[in-house]
């Protein structure tokens, strides 16, 4: 019997997701039907257990749900715990489990498609909302020298902080608050790539040899253009896209399946 998942969000059929999960099945040989569903805005519950009571398996959680799921899960990961948010959520005979994939599927991309190695770096996240929450811990993991969250509202970059608090290594600060300092990671967690905007960062803030990280992906954003303008290195969230999934992939399935040919692929069609 065909075991069905879904990415669920609101919007929803832009989603590349569907396109990831056939790929990995036909790669793994796993017998899967994955589909998106639209859930209204204030229907996230009924959504899901509808879903789930129908015979689903599990669900990807998409923007803007990803907190509500957290609250929905009977059991959390501490990842999912620490970002306050699931991306991933099982079905099975305990109740509903919830786990975040976002941060894993970055560092994997940062450093296994595109060779950065993480450790001993200066890192500055740009945002300090549900994306910049997701990614904080494992970045640190990697044991980074120093990670800066910056935002337009400070208070909100100093809650983050907060929250990773037994790290030492951690800066809360405005954009206005960045003159005068420089980085070897920027990563861009606003949602300003989405309305064609970029954060209002000092052009200096890109080391010599930096790697500009866009996490927002199929479009060039005007933070690639200015990263690139100043000598940065370039990346869009593809490849962080295709690993979150592959490690959702992996949850449900117990296998993980290769990406770069998926990444691939998705990169020829766009």
């Amino acid at each position: 019997m065909t075991d069905r998942y879904a990415v669920i969000g609101n919007p929803v059929a832009h989603s590349k997701s569907p396109l990831i999960h056939a790929e990995f099945a036909r790669q793994t040989g796993h017998d899967i039907s994955y589909g998106g569903l639209l859930a209204p805005l204030d229907g996230f519950r009924a959504a899901v257990l509808g879903f789930r009571d129908a015979g689903g398996s599990g669900l990807n959680v998409t923007l803007p749900f990803k907190h509500e799921a957290w609250r929905l899960a009977d059991r959390r990961s501490e990842r999912s715990e620490r970002a306050r948010a699931a991306n991933t959520l099982t079905f099975d005979a305990d109740g509903i489990a919830g786990d975040n994939t976002d941060g894993v599927g970055l560092v994997r991309d940062i450093e296994g498609n595109l060779g950065f190695g993480l450790s001993g770096k200066r890192l500055l996240v740009l945002g300090a909302g549900g994306a910049a929450w997701g990614i904080g811990l494992p970045l640190l993991a990697q044991g980074v020298a120093r990670l800066t969250i910056a935002n337009r509202t400070v208070s909100r970059a100093e809650e983050l902080r907060r929250h990773l608090g037994e790290f030492a290594n951690i800066v809360g600060c405005g954009f206005e608050d960045l003159a005068g300092t420089q980085f070897d990671l920027v990563i861009n967690a606003t949602s300003a790539g989405l309305s064609d905007e970029a954060p209002a960062i000092p052009k200096a803030v890109f080391a010599p040899g930096a790697l500009a990280y866009e996490m927002v992906y199929g479009r060039a954003t005007p933070f690639m253009a200015f990263a690139r303008a100043c000598g940065a290195r370039v990346a869009d969230g593809l490849g962080m896209l295709v690993e979150q999934a592959a490690e959702s992939f992996f949850i449900w399935r117990g296998v993980r399946p290769e990406t770069a040919p998926v990444i691939a692929k998705l990169r020829s069609e766009t």
